[in-house]
Order: structure tokens, then C-alpha cells, then sequence
């Protein structure tokens, strides 16, 4: 059986349907599964060794170049690859124009099947007029966690039932003895990262409060990792109050992954990289302050502690206790 997900983005997003991977090859052993997805994820995606194959996705780069010949031969390349196979099955896990447009030019074989959303969940991106490129499309409850989500629509057409936790296929992390294999910026002891920036200001949780966190876990390293000039001046802040704090230079993605996965303790609002750090079962305490917890809280590990909601952010007292419990201090 030949299988392609098409899930483009985002970053957390493409994240929480790496276990439709293990799903597919659990009851179909001898299944490849390839997978659709904007170039800037390709790595994350890679590091499952059950993909055979990433094909890069990169729209919003190609739609700023359409009138250079370099990037329409690009694009000539990109349907190529994508219609190079024959698949039994594509499954679109994002519902919008762009990967509908993409199931569409995706081959299958006499009889094989376009599957997607029949509907968005809660605050989702959904694009109904998505469901026309189907063949058919799988409904799902309006309130469907992020990692359920996909994984039902190929349980249900793939026929199977999802009966265990969540399966990122993630590798655990290496042992750096090798001091040659570990980035400048890792520590050699065991550290704490915050991830602290997020694009919407909603979603901060109070520089006070990581202040208070990272005094209660002195003397733990705490990397302090940016994303935007303003992210950084933020970590600059916090650091200047923290003397066991640290200003990370701007990492790369798979650099900012080997920080989640390789931590004693992570502790993050809800975005991305906290969600890595989640899925590779890194110590994990999930702060939310603007956005709902069922939609992407970490459910499947004891490692992970979820706290706050929506308008109800939690106290740093709360989250003091959380990190030094999964630390083994209480």
C-alpha cells in the first residue's frame, strides 16, 4: 500500500500528525507512507524513519518568484515528484485550498482514494471548499484534539481503531559524551530551556513569573531561545534578572529541536517547539494563557504537566511545583 499525507503546515500542526505514521504501519506492516510538507519542516518530518519520503512544499516562496525562470522550474519539479507515484490512498489532514489543490494533482491508482476533512474543529483554519477534491471526507467532533484529529480521518478510512497513545517516531536522544557532537551553546550538565516567545502577546505568560520560575530552579542552567529582535530583547530581560540564565544565539529548527528533546526540563507557553519538546517525552510543563488546552495539551505522557487555560493563565507557584516534580526535587 502507498500512502501520501499532505499536511503542509505549521510547525506544531505538522507535528501532531507524525503518529499517523505509526498508526498506517501498525496494522498495514508493509505500507510506505510519503508525505507533502512546506521545505522549512522537511527536517522534522525526516527524523521519522518510517516516511520513505519528504517532498518539499514551497509556496510562499514560489508565489513572490513566479516570474523567475529558476523558481517555475522549481515548481515544474515539485509536480513531477509528487506525480512520479501512484498512491492507494492521499489524505489532506489541513482542509484548505492549497493542500486540496495539491491531493488533486497527486496520482492515485483505479480505485484509490482522496480523503480529508469533512469539517474544521473549533478556531481551525478549515476551508470547507476543500471537501471537492475529496472522494470522500471523514467528519470529526468540533472539539478534536490536534493529534486526534488526523489520526481519525485514516483510522476511518484505512479501517482500523486507534487504541493506543500517540507514536511520533521521534529518536530518542543521543548520548553526547563526544563533546564534538554537542552545539557551542549546549551545556555539558543538564539544563532547563523556557520557551517564552510567541508571536501573539495573548499568549505570554508574565515575565514575573518566569523570573519567579527560573530563581526557584537555580542553580539548573536555563537556556533562554528567540525567534524575532523582539523575542530576543524579551530573553535579554529575563536573563538580566536570572545569573543562571542564558541568551541562546538564533537556532536553526533542528538546532531548536536538539534543545526540546536533549532538556532536563522544558517549559514553554503553547507553540511549537514546546510541543517538540512534548513529543520527544522531554519533561514537560504546557503553560496555557489565551488558547484552549484541549486543542493541543500533551496527553499521553506522565512527563508532561498541562496547566492554565483559555483567559485562565496559571500562577508561577503552580508551575514552580510542576517543574520540580517532574525534575524529581519533591
Amino acid at each position: 500500500m502507498k500512502i501520501l499525507l499532505v499536511r503542509v503546515s505549521s510547525l506544531g500542526d505538522v507535528l501532531h500528525n507524525l503518529p499517523i505514521v505509526a498508526d498506517i504501519l501498525r496494522h498495514h506492516p508493509q505500507a510506505r507512507v510519503d508525505w507533502v510538507v512546506e521545505e522549512g519542516y522537511v527536517g522534522l518530518v525526516a527524523l521519522n524513519p518510517h516516511v520513505r519520503k519528504v517532498i518539499p512544499f514551497a509556496l510562499r516562496r514560489w508565489k513572490k518568484g513566479l516570474g523567475n525562470p529558476a523558481v517555475r522550474a522549481e515548481l515544474r519539479a515539485f509536480f513531477r515528484d509528487l506525480r512520479a507515484e501512484q498512491y492507494d490512498y492521499v489524505f489532506d489532514t489541513q482542509g484548505l485550498i492549497k493542500t486540496g489543490i495539491v491531493m488533486a494533482a497527486a496520482r492515485v491508482r483505479p480505485g484509490g482514494q482522496k480523503v480529508g476533512l469533512a469539517n474544521g474543529t473549533e478556531d481551525s483554519g478549515y476551508e470547507g471548499i476543500s471537501r471537492i477534491f475529496h472522494t470522500r471526507s471523514i467528519p470529526v467532533a468540533p472539539r478534536t484534539h490536534a493529534v486526534a484529529r488526523g489520526r481519525q480521518v485514516v483510522a476511518a478510512a484505512l479501517g482500523y481503531a486507534l487504541d493506543t497513545p500517540p507514536d511520533f517516531g521521534l529518536p530518542a536522544p543521543p548520548a553526547l559524551h563526544d563533546g564534538s557532537q554537542r552545539p557551542a551553546w549546549m551545556p555539558d550538565e543538564p539544563y532547563a530551556v523556557f520557551f517564552h516567545g510567541t508571536a501573539r502577546d495573548a499568549k505570554k505568560w508574565p515575565a514575573a513569573d518566569w523570573i519567579a520560575l527560573g530563581r526557584a530552579l537555580a542553580p539548573l542552567p536555563v537556556l533562554l531561545p528567540w525567534g524575532s529582535a523582539r523575542e530576543k530583547d524579551e530573553a535579554q530581560q529575563l536573563a538580566a534578572a536570572l545569573p543562571n540564565a542564558t541568551v541562546l544565539p538564533q537556532l536553526p529548527l533542528m538546532q531548536a529541536v536538539a534543545l526540546a528533546r536533549g532538556a532536563a526540563l522544558a517549559v514553554g507557553v503553547d507553540t511549537g517547539l514546546t510541543h517538540i519538546a512534548a513529543a520527544f517525552l522531554t519533561p514537560t510543563v504546557e503553560i496555557y494563557v489565551d488558547s484552549p488546552r484541549w486543542k493541543t495539551e500533551g496527553n499521553w505522557s506522565e512527563r508532561i504537566v498541562n496547566l492554565g487555560d483559555c483567559g485562565a493563565p496559571p500562577a508561577a507557584a503552580e508551575v514552580i511545583a510542576a517543574a520540580r516534580r517532574l525534575l524529581g526535587q519533591t
